[in-house]
């Protein structure tokens, strides 16, 4: 792997052991289930990835994988406090791996000699796989599977954007630079527009849905909670505070 996208791949690496980190710090987990944590979340899509093309995986050939996750692990929790409350960040730095890992796991897909269509599933694969194991361990939903901004689908078309300029031979170090950029900033603007693809109905009735959906993910950490969720369990003030005493205070 050249320099370049080495760099790009040990960033999608560090950018996912950060989210895998600070979601561990929300869940009070100790510093080493956060460590185990940030390993899972950072090497595990690249080494699905590097098992489903029968190699052996590039963060057991070359240490230096190692040491994102083992760095963010020790600042993480030097932070200590400041890091529980840190919801923005996870976001940001999960939707930095995922642009990244969107396009360097399609090139190492194309560059085994893959199908288009393959070469684009092993991209997303490598872009989704270790926040599906990082959220599973945390008690999470994946994001995948929650419907959450879009998640998966800036990931399709970073991947299929790689696959089409690697396919015509335009694609080069910079360009990969650019899609990771571009996927990120999808992410990030779906997640604070709260775009979300459609849900199932529930019951067969859009009134019967309307009452289930705001309860859905509120305490997911990828999830933006918009206006109707943070309402949704606001207490409720009872009728005899709600409404003021007229009484004469003689009676």
């Amino acid at each position: 792997m050249e320099p370049l996208m080495l760099s790009l791949d040990l960033l999608g690496v560090l950018a996912f052991a950060v989210s895998g980190n600070l979601l561990a710090a929300r869940k009070n987990i100790d510093i080493m289930g956060s460590l185990v944590l940030g390993l899972c979340a950072g090497l595990g899509g690249g080494m699905m990835r590097d098992v489903i093309l029968g190699r052996v995986p590039n963060s057991l050939q070359e240490p230096i994988y190692l040491i994102p996750p083992v760095v963010t692990a020790l600042t993480v929790y030097l932070l200590g406090q400041r890091a529980l409350h840190a919801r923005v960040p996870i976001v940001a730095f999960d939707a930095l791996g995922l642009g990244v890992f969107a396009t360097t796991g399609t090139t190492i897909a194309m560059d085994a000699g893959l199908p288009f269509a393959s070469a684009i599933l092993l991209g997303v694969l490598t872009a989704v796989g270790g926040g599906m194991i990082r959220d599973v361990l945390a008690n999470e939903i994946p994001a995948v599977f929650n419907g959450s901004d879009l998640y998966i689908i800036p990931a399709i078309v970073g991947a299929g954007l790689t696959a089409l300029l690697w396919g015509i031979g335009w694609f080069e170090s910079w360009v990969a630079l650019v899609i990771a950029a571009l996927v990120f900033l999808v992410r990030m603007l779906a997640w604070h527009r709260e775009w979300r693809v459609p849900s199932p109905m529930r019951g067969w009735s859009y009134s019967g849905a309307r009452s289930v959906l705001p309860l859905r993910g509120r305490l997911f950490a990828f999830r933006r909670p918009s206006g109707r969720d943070r309402g949704v369990f606001a207490p409720r003030r009872s009728r005899r505070t709600a409404e003021p005493d007229d009484r004469d205070p003689e009676d």
